[in-house]
């Protein structure tokens, strides 16, 4: 296929990536550099020293990080479990596999973290089951452990989809090579399987940290809007108080995180797949 064919087929992709990401980036841009009057505005380092927005700020990070560590050490040994059965029932039958993470993701999720208010309120389904189990109520709704247990049921397949796809992508050899030089399955593990899946966590770590620092539904609806996120600073400064021009300054001091994070995933896995290519893997 010639350049020209590619450019051509690219084409819907670019106008939808200018409609939806680069043109409403520059709006949000603009309004945080400027003021009501149309001149520039300090308004994102105004947003930066707010003591409220970075107290905010400060919890979404640390529930962010909870949440995606949270995620890690429930994806990873699950994505090794599910590849392994995958491996006995054929590369052909991972397509199974796959859908058990995606049909989750495919019911709204406002619908899914309503569900786990009422299994968690009061009289939900689990303080009713230990009532009759004659054992202490759970009392954790629109507290800061309901919040970071809706933050894993959502993104928790952003992580498994990674780090899976990554494990079923590592050459077999390896990890045979490695049992014949005597190797257990603990040492193959984190000899071999771990650095080799080090893309895919990487990507599932970003993939979950980003979406948990910028949420404002789930902190609304788990935390009873007693806990406030800068995700629900955001949203209340572009829907109640309609100033865009101070959502925008925030939103802009969000994004300089998330560009953070993302830059240090990018250079993480460089380093990991320059590493790779020098060398072979050591026992």
């Amino acid at each position: 296929m010639n350049k020209s064919k590619t450019t051509l087929l690219a084409a819907p992709y670019a106008v939808w990536s200018a409609g939806f990401v680069v043109i409403p980036l520059f709006i949000i841009l603009f309004y945080g550099l400027t003021s009501e009057n149309g001149g520039l505005s300090t308004g994102i380092l105004q947003a930066a020293a707010d003591p409220i927005n970075q107290k905010a700020l400060a919890l979404s990070i640390v529930f962010s990080l909870i949440a995606t560590l949270i995620c890690l050490l429930i994806a990873y040994p699950l994505s090794l479990v599910l590849s392994a059965l995958s491996g006995k029932a054929g590369r052909e039958n991972t397509t199974f596999f796959t859908m058990l993470f995606i049909l989750p993701m495919w019911i709204n999720s406002l619908i899914r973290t309503i569900a786990w208010q009422n299994i968690l309120e009061r009289t939900g389904v689990i303080n009713r089951f230990l009532n009759f189990a004659g054992l202490p109520e759970l009392n954790i709704i629109n507290k800061p452990p309901a919040i970071i247990l809706g933050m894993v049921y959502d993104f928790l397949p952003f992580m498994i989809l990674p780090i899976y796809n990554s494990i079923l992508k590592i050459n077999k050899d390896y990890i045979d090579a490695a049992k014949d030089l005597g190797a257990n399955n603990i040492q193959t593990i984190f000899k071999v399987t771990l650095p080799l899946s080090l893309p895919g966590i990487i990507a599932g770590i970003t993939m979950v940290f980003v979406p948990s620092l910028t949420t404002f539904v789930i902190s609304d609806i788990l935390g009873g809007g007693k806990i406030l996120l800068v995700g629900n600073i955001v949203e209340q400064l572009f829907t109640l108080d309609n100033d865009w021009h101070a959502g925008s300054a925030l939103s802009c001091v969000l994004m300089v995180f998330i560009i953070i994070n993302i830059l240090i995933s990018e250079l993480s896995e460089r380093k990991d797949l320059s590493e790779n290519s020098k060398g072979g893997i050591e026992l």
